[in-house]
C-alpha cells in the first residue's frame, strides 16, 4: 500500500507570464520623398495558467475538501493538508480520465460536483463518522458500517467487523522519554512477525505499514509528554479495495491529543432550522432528511409538532406529518419543469434575518452530475435546506438540500455543498408513502414552512 504520507507536498507559485506587444520600426537608407515603413510583430501569447495556479487560488477549506473527496474515490493517497502538490493534480487528472473527461488537472463545476457526490456516497457506504474516544479524548474517523462492534477500556478502544476481517485499534501507554524513532523501532517488533514495507519518522509522529500475519496493517503513532497513542488498522487483503481509501481518511482525521483543533465537521447543532414544503392539505410536508436527523422534537412554526414518518437515504428526503393543521397552502408540484436557472424559496436561519421567519427566494444555477443528481451554485444560506426550487415559469423543479462536507483533515470550516433533488424523485418518494400531492398553488412563499429540529 502506498503510504498516506509518502508524498512531499510542493506548493507551486503563480506562473502567469504576460508579454506586451512588441513593435520594431525598420527604416531603410534615406531616399527623397520616401516614408519610413513600420513593421509590427505579432504579440507573444501569455503562458496558460497551470493547474497548480488554479488550486493555489482556492480557499484553504476548498482544497481540503477537494483532497478529501479525491482520497475517498481512491485517486489521492497523500496527506489531506490543503497544500497543493503534483500528486493532487495527478489525482484530479486520473479522476477526469476515468469519468470520460479531458485530463486538464482543473475540475469544471460539473466534474467537481460529480466528485463530491461520489465521495459522499462512499462515505455513506462505510458509515463514516468523526468520533471522540471517551477514555483518551482522541478524535478519529471511524467507518461504522465496516467496524460496528466497539469495546473499550482505560487503555483505549477497539472497533471490529463481525467476522474480524477489519479491525481498528486505538491504544495508549506510558513511555519514559519517548521519541518517534525509538517508538517506531519498538512497533516494528511488536507483535512478532510483522513485515514492514514502509516507514516514515517525523519529530511529532511516525507511520508504519506492511503485513501482520495474513492481514495488511497501517499504523500511525505520536506522543505528548510521556503518553504514547497509536492508531492501528488491520484488514484482510480481500477487503483492500474497500478499506484502503478509508485508511487514508482515517490517518488524516486522527487527532491523538486534541487541543481546540477539530478533526472533521462540527457536531450537529442542538437546535437546527430548516425549510419544509407543504405538499398536501392534510399535513404532508417534504424536507431535508439530514436536517431532521436525531431530533427529539420537530416543530413547524405556526402549526405545532410534527412527526417524521418516512425517509429516503439515497436522496436525503424526509416526510413529515402535521396532524389537525388548518390553513395549509400546499404547493403544486406537478411537472414538467426545466432545471437551469432556478428560484430557491425557503426560510433563512433566524440569525441571518434578525430573529425573523420570513420566506425569501434566491437564485441558483444547476450543474448536472449524472444519476439524476444535480449541484446548486451558489449554495443557499443556512435554513434553506429543504427549500422549494421553481423554474423561471413557476414550475416545481425539486427540493434543495444542503450537504455538510465531511473532510478527513484538519479543517473545521469546509464549504457547504447544495444539491437539487429533482421533482420526479420527490413525486416518486411521496407516492411510495401514500401522499396525494393535492396542491394547486404556485406561490412557493406561502407553501414553505420553517422546520425546527431540537436535539439532545
Amino acid at each position: 500500500m502506498r503510504s498516506v504520507l509518502s508524498a512531499t507536498l510542493m506548493v507551486a507559485g503563480v506562473m502567469l507570464a504576460g508579454v506586451g506587444a512588441a513593435q520594431a520600426q525598420l527604416t531603410p537608407p534615406s531616399t527623397a520623398g520616401a516614408k519610413p515603413k513600420t513593421v509590427t510583430t505579432v504579440p507573444i501569447r501569455p503562458a496558460l495558467q497551470k493547474p497548480e495556479d488554479t488550486a493555489n487560488a482556492m480557499a484553504q477549506a476548498e482544497r481540503l475538501a477537494l483532497q478529501s473527496d479525491l482520497a475517498w474515490v481512491g485517486e489521492y493517497n497523500g496527506a489531506i493538508s490543503g497544500d497543493v502538490s503534483e500528486r493532487m493534480v495527478n489525482a484530479i487528472k486520473e479522476f477526469q480520465k476515468k469519468s470520460g473527461g479531458k485530463p486538464t488537472g482543473v475540475l469544471n463545476p460539473q466534474e467537481r460536483g460529480a466528485l463530491a457526490n461520489t465521495a459522499r456516497r462512499k462515505q455513506e457506504g462505510v458509515g463514516w463518522k468523526i468520533v471522540t474516544e471517551p477514555a483518551t479524548g482522541a478524535r478519529l474517523g471511524i467507518p461504522t458500517k465496516l467496524v460496528p462492534q466497539l469495546t473499550s477500556d482505560a487503555s483505549g478502544a477497539k472497533w471490529t467487523s463481525p467476522t474480524g476481517t477489519v479491525q481498528v485499534l486505538l491504544t495508549r501507554r506510558k513511555e519514559a522519554s519517548p521519541a518517534t524513532a525509538k517508538l517506531a523501532e519498538l512497533e516494528k517488533k511488536e507483535p512478532a512477525g510483522r513485515t514492514i514495507d514502509y516507514t516514515v519518522v517525523k519529530p511529532d509522529f511516525f507511520v508504519l505499514s506492511g503485513m501482520q500475519g495474513l492481514k495488511k496493517f497501517y499504523l500511525r503513532g505520536t506522543f505528548k509528554g510521556d503518553e504514547v497513542r497509536i492508531l492501528t488498522i488491520l484488514y484482510d487483503q480481500a477487503t483492500q479495495a474497500t478499506v484502503e481509501p478509508v485508511v487514508i481518511a482515517m490517518s488524516s482525521a486522527f487527532n491523538a491529543f486534541p487541543s481546540g483543533v477539530q478533526a472533521g465537521p462540527p457536531p450537529r447543532k442542538t437546535v437546527e432550522y430548516g425549510t419544509g414544503v407543504v405538499v398536501s392539505d392534510d399535513g404532508a410536508v417534504v424536507t431535508d432528511r439530514v436536517a431532521t436527523d436525531d431530533c427529539i422534537a420537530l416543530t413547524i412554526t405556526g402549526f405545532g409538532n410534527a412527526d417524521r414518518v418516512a425517509e429516503d437515504k439515497d436522496h436525503d428526503l424526509a416526510l413529515l406529518r402535521l396532524y389537525g393543521a388548518r390553513g395549509l397552502k400546499p404547493l403544486n408540484i406537478a411537472g414538467p419543469a426545466t432545471q437551469t436557472a432556478l428560484d430557491i424559496t425557503g426560510i433563512a436561519d433566524p440569525q441571518s434575518q434578525g430573529g425573523g421567519a420570513a420566506a425569501s427566494s434566491v437564485k441558483a444555477s444547476v450543474a448536472q452530475l449524472g444519476g439524476g443528481d444535480a449541484a446548486l451554485s451558489p449554495p443557499p444560506a443556512l435554513g434553506f435546506s429543504g427549500a422549494a426550487a421553481l423554474d423561471s415559469g413557476g414550475k416545481f423543479a425539486g427540493i434543495a438540500v444542503l450537504k455538510p462536507v465531511i473532510v478527513a483533515g484538519p479543517a473545521n470550516a469546509a464549504p457547504a455543498q447544495a444539491a437539487l433533488v429533482p421533482a420526479d424523485t420527490v413525486r416518486s418518494f411521496l407516492k411510495s408513502h401514500g401522499v396525494n400531492a393535492s396542491g394547486e398553488s404556485a406561490d412557493a412563499k406561502a407553501a414553505v414552512v420553517r422546520v425546527i429540529c431540537v436535539r439532545k
